[in-house]
């Protein structure tokens, strides 16, 4: 699959994996993949983006997504479903933060990964290569896997990073909830992107 990837494509699987090191992480999630999108200039996804009026705003994803970190990755929904079942969330952080300092529950910094802190990629293998570098957990390989989708249905032989932020439109969790809170859904990105076929999440 690797071999379909275009230059930009690749930089922002460089990037994701520079994130996720310098956030001290050892597992690559959907939000270090799209930390590294952000960085990027001149490519479809930045063009995009920029179109979609997220060129201004950028800080405030980077907020989101460290919110998101310090909630050890639970997604609004599953942070509103246990609200009603009375679990605070907010309240918990907060305890844990006061306890243990900021951002104790953002385990190894990967909010898409296995569970913070565990250092497993979700299925049960550890994120991290023998040589130190972060490995790719189960939502990042996700999102790598439905760009090869997207690509596919929009008739395109090479993935480049649009398919990249697509792919991250349509899976569930939430690196989707903070970009469609800021505008960037996969309606939006297609009529930017121009066309394409159908890919949801699968």
């Amino acid at each position: 699959m690797f071999e379909r990837f275009t230059k930009d494509a690749r930089a922002v699987v460089r990037g994701a994996v520079d994130q996720c090191a310098e956030a001290g992480g050892r597992t690559v999630g959907a939000e270090h993949l799209l930390l590294a999108l952000l960085d990027r200039e001149a490519s479809r996804a930045s063009f995009a983006l920029a179109a979609l009026g997220l060129a201004d705003r950028k800080d405030a994803v980077r907020t989101a997504l460290e919110e998101t970190r310090r909630r050890a990755g639970l997604s609004r929904a599953e942070t509103e479903a246990l609200a009603g079942l009375g679990i605070d969330v907010s309240e918990i952080v907060s305890r844990v933060e006061e306890a243990h300092g900021v951002g104790a529950m953002a385990g190894d910094g990967s909010a898409g990964g296995g569970k913070a802190g565990d250092g497993k990629t979700g299925d049960g293998k550890t994120g991290a290569r023998r040589s130190g570098r972060p490995g790719f957990g189960r939502e990042a390989k996700g999102v790598l896997e439905q760009s090869l989708r997207m690509a596919l249905a929009r008739r395109e032989r090479h993935i480049g990073d649009e398919h990249l932020l697509l792919a991250m439109t349509v899976r569930p969790g939430p690196t989707a909830e903070v970009l469609a809170d800021h505008g960037v859904t996969h309606e939006s990105l297609t009529r930017v992107l121009g066309g394409g076929g159908e890919a949801k999440a699968s």
